[in-house]
């Protein structure tokens, strides 16, 4: 049984048993197969905002049978038999596996869930790790960066009935329990302990990771850190330790550790899908992905500028009275002169053909020249990967001056592709 999938965006796969020669498409065996489209069918799409057909769509063709597109989300699934499908983004000019995987991370950095201190890719090794074990890797990463600067302790409350006295007598116990033992003292008293809820989260994570870990590397670092945690307990209770923890000024270093427990633990997602027939998943939406990336690398090469860089922008509405149909750009500038760009990103593979509108969707364009009239935006742009077609940018201007722009981000190259948005601004 095959062990291992790797595909890439708008791959598709089909039944092994339908499987011809002269076929170029990837294939799963038939069980695993079915699996998966049950998978794909229980998606609970009420939990996610886009569709069950962003994720991968189910369709036929003759000679094929069923075939899986996938599309959109990228990440990993693990079926219950234990095949690893692997989804890499689809980025141009880059047809090796493991540097498309260092891109795909770098995205990913700018995402809250990746923003501690050590969740990084520099040093992985992509090309030996699919991205559930570069995912442990990180976790671990973080783990050690905690160990270093020093596990948390607290003071907690015990209660005991020993022969000795210390603390505090709690009298109404001493009464209840100790009437016919004088030689007892019901006491309370506070422990300088590290057994907090916390710890016990991460030492539970670690060793479940140890268990699914199947990288020699990473289950020598799992050894090497409970070493750390060898007098802190397993949580009995995952729900009653999560609610237990509160995040603040004095524990911030535990924010993404909590985050990422919480994944492993429950074998979820940070994208909620749901499912029968997948072990696990950890599914990312590349719309989501690319919008974080670009506005994190336009904040970085713009801290020289007097610019206000927002996202999400929030506000104005289509109309005035009453206010309704909010509305939402994925990034606003203002800049110096108080002039106004805003910007929507999108994760579309475009075409060089005018006839087609380029593949631009018309609603796009109606909401761009929204924004350009609500903002009264100086430009309006809409970004998109680059690809082997679409390199150049497209400008389209309306007969009241409205002018939109269509701009490619190199992700092979995303330094000079910054700069050269911005001098577009």
């Amino acid at each position: 049984m095959r062990t291992s999938l790797i595909v890439k965006e708008f791959d598709e796969i089909i039944n092994k048993d339908n499987k011809k020669p002269w076929m170029s498409c990837h294939d799963l065996p038939s069980q695993t197969f079915n699996d998966l489209k049950i998978f794909i069918e229980e998606v609970n799409t009420s939990e996610i905002e886009s569709d069950i057909l962003d994720f991968m769509r189910i369709g036929y063709k003759r000679d094929y049978g069923d075939v899986i597109t996938v599309r959109n989300y990228v990440g990993l699934i693990q079926m219950k038999d234990g095949t690893q499908i692997e989804i890499l983004p689809k980025i141009a000019k880059q047809d090796n596996d493991a540097e498309t995987k260092k891109i795909f991370l770098g995205m990913l950095r700018t995402l809250k869930e990746f923003s501690g201190k050590v969740f990084n890719s520099s040093s992985l090794n992509t090309d030996r790790m699919n991205l559930y074990e570069i995912f442990i890797n990180m976790y671990l990463q973080e783990v050690r960066y905690l160990i270093n600067k020093g596990v948390k302790s607290f003071y907690e409350r015990k209660e005991e009935n020993p022969n000795v006295f210390k603390g505090k007598l709690n009298v109404r116990e001493q009464i209840n329990k100790n009437l016919l033992h004088k030689e007892k003292f019901y006491i309370e008293y506070d422990e300088y302990t590290v057994n907090r809820p916390e710890n016990r989260l991460i030492k539970s994570t670690l060793l479940k990771l140890q268990k699914l870990s199947n990288y020699i590397e990473n289950i020598k670092e799992i050894r090497n850190l409970l070493n750390s945690f060898e007098f802190i307990d397993e949580s009995k209770n995952y729900d009653k330790d999560f609610s237990q923890v509160v995040i603040d000024r004095s524990n911030k270093e535990y924010e993404n550790l909590m985050d990422w427990s919480r994944v492993f633990l429950y074998n979820k997602s940070f994208t909620t899908f749901s499912g029968s027939t997948a072990a696990r998943s950890l599914l990312f939406p590349m719309e989501k992905v690319f919008e974080s990336f670009v506005a994190n690398e336009l904040k970085k090469s713009t801290r020289d500028k007097q610019w206000e860089i927002s996202t999400q922008d929030r506000g104005l509405f289509l109309f005035d009275s009453p206010e309704k149909f909010s509305l939402r750009p994925d990034i606003v500038i203002r800049l110096e002169d108080d002039e106004v760009v805003v910007m929507d990103t999108k994760w579309k593979v475009l075409v060089n053909d005018e006839r087609r509108n380029y593949g631009v969707f018309q609603a796009d364009m109606y909401q761009m020249y929204a924004y350009a009239k609500k903002y009264n935006a100086k430009k309006v742009i809409v970004i998109y990967p680059l690809n082997t077609e679409m390199r150049e940018t497209v400008t389209f201007i309306s007969d009241d001056g409205v002018e939109v722009n269509l701009f490619f981000i190199d992700l092979n190259n995303t330094d000079q592709s910054i700069n050269k948005l911005i001098n577009l601004i």
